[in-house]
């Protein structure tokens, strides 16, 4: 999660503040990049960094789409961290000995001080961490997977699509922007409203973007263009958490996304494709929404549904055309 006033990447000064403090997502204060000249001093390299994600978070989970749609698996190694932090940020109790085997770190924090001894903000993912030097590189959610889709190219995969066509970004670009503000950051103005006209407003707006998406998705299958792009990815890790957690825990709740036809079809259409829900983990996400949040769901009781199963029925979204990986291929299947 990106860091928030509150540090939402850690539990820092203790997850009972979520709902009693007006929310604001602050902007990434480590926002180096990964360029094919390296003129932020962090040049493109095979095996030079680690990205650390969790799989509960959307805005890691647009990383980890797009790595594996780029086929950059290889040159770019993955560190999943626990989808339960304590007050010392992620960690990485699911590797062997708690530590992450490549960067030697327990916790995440750990590559921030590398990087800048008491750097006052919060510990959020995802993070690209330079494995020579144990240092955090970035943690600029918008601006990583731009790279990875436009400074990574000698590194991926043959067949690799164009995320983010050059022809296409306005129009990216201007989708992009409005569904972060209503969407992706609004959905989280709501759950963590400490006020009735904060939270009412922040639905109003949750609710009137995605009606103007379902109108648009009504006869394209995907955003912008006749392929799968950027846009695509981000309004993606939003839904497929939507019914899970955010209709209840974060009280969306006028109708769930199952309820619109043409949303629920969208969203099967891309969790069907390769790269997208292969990269899903249900229970990472609700454990740690309704576990970590303790201000919102203090009883901490994680919830036995929806019914995962829904995800993989047909959606008849071939009907409208377009080629998901445009003149590219699926990549490979997930390896055990």
């Amino acid at each position: 999660m990106n860091a928030t006033e509150r540090d939402e990447g850690s539990q820092g000064d203790g997850n009972a503040a979520y709902g009693h403090k007006k929310f604001k997502r602050s902007k990434s204060h480590f926002a180096d990049r990964v360029t094919a000249d390296g003129r932020d001093g962090w040049p493109v390299e095979p095996g030079r960094y680690r990205l650390v994600v969790s799989l509960a978070c959307p805005w890691a989970s647009r990383a980890l789409v797009s790595r594996r749609l780029l086929g950059l698996e290889d040159a770019l190694s993955l560190a999943v961290a626990d989808p339960i932090q304590d007050d010392r940020s992620w960690r990485f109790t699911l590797d062997p000995g708690d530590r992450d085997p490549v960067l030697g770190i327990r916790y995440l924090h750990e590559a921030y001080d590398a990087r800048e001894r008491d750097y006052p903000g919060g510990v959020s993912v995802p993070a690209i961490v330079d494995v020579p030097s144990g240092k955090l590189v970035t943690n600029d959610f918008q601006r990583i997977t731009l790279d990875l889709a436009t400074e990574w190219t000698a590194l991926h995969r043959p067949g690799a699509p164009d995320l983010y066509p050059e022809p296409l970004r306005d129009e990216i670009d201007s989708v992009m922007e409005g569904i972060y503000r209503d969407l992706n950051n609004g959905v989280y103005r709501a759950g963590f409203a400490s006020e009735q006209s904060e939270y009412e407003e922040a639905c109003r707006d949750v609710f009137r973007r995605l009606e103007e998406v379902s109108q648009r998705l009504a006869d394209r299958r995907w955003l912008v263009g006749d392929t799968i792009t950027e846009a695509d990815i981000r309004f993606f890790t939003t839904l497929v958490r939507f019914d899970a957690v955010y209709h209840g825990h974060f009280k969306c709740n006028r109708y769930k996304i199952s309820e619109d036809p043409v949303l629920w079809a969208y969203a099967r259409d891309l969790y069907q494709t390769p790269g997208f829900g292969d990269t899903v983990n249900f229970d990472h996400i609700k454990r740690h929404y309704y576990q970590v949040h303790t201000g919102i769901n203090p009883t901490g009781i994680v919830p036995l549904g929806p019914d995962p199963a829904g995800w993989t029925t047909p959606h008849g979204r071939e009907d409208l055309g377009g080629r998901p990986f445009g003149d590219g291929t699926p990549p490979d299947p997930v390896t055990p």
